[in-house]
């Protein structure tokens, strides 16, 4: 077996955070509690405000977006929402289905391997989602919000973005039910 893109995803696995599997069935009433943690954890976080935001009086351009990518309010930590988790699935399912990246589901190394590029792919469309909503001026010109304050939002939105990734993967590994994209 020669070279495959797949490969690539390998270095990283040990610095990207995952659920470990659970050792036994989780019982039911386990399983709806983790689900209601996860929800109340995710509700919580959709009203906490990001620190650094200029509060603006424009109106908010990504309004009717908001309902169909799953994100909370305008200046909160879960403003992306579960939408890079939704987007990075989307691309490695093309991707396979494409036959662009060799993925033998049967194989526990390249089944492992696949899930890593999808959470790699999710955290980076993650950071360039932040990126993009602080540069585009969406918390108030870049000017007067300073450097600073910029990358400290971006902080803020990636972190939530990686506490929304972790919650649907507690929720897909068998702790809870379904996955954290019905959240």
């Amino acid at each position: 077996m020669g070279f495959r893109v797949l490969h690539l995803v390998k270095p990283f696995m040990a610095i990207l955070p995952e659920i470990e599997q659970p050792t036994k069935r989780v019982p039911f009433r386990e399983r709806m509690l983790w689900t209601a943690i996860t929800l109340f954890i995710y509700l919580i976080c959709c009203q906490i405000p990001l620190y650094g935001v200029v509060n603006t009086k424009a109106s908010d351009p990504f309004y009717f977006m908001r309902v169909v990518m799953a994100a909370s309010n305008r200046g909160t930590l879960m403003e992306l929402g579960i939408s890079p988790i939704v987007t990075a699935g989307m691309i490695m399912q093309l991707l396979a289905g494409a036959g662009i990246l060799e993925v033998d589901q049967s194989v526990k190394e390249d089944r492992t391997l696949f899930s890593g590029a999808q959470k790699l792919a999710g955290l980076g469309i993650c950071l360039l989602e932040a990126i993009v909503y602080v540069m585009s001026g969406m918390y108030g010109d870049l000017k007067i919000l300073g450097y600073g304050n910029a990358i400290l939002i971006i902080t803020q939105l990636f972190v939530a973005g990686v506490v929304v990734l972790l919650l649907d993967e507690l929720l897909q590994k068998g702790y809870g039910l379904g996955s954290g994209i019905s959240l």
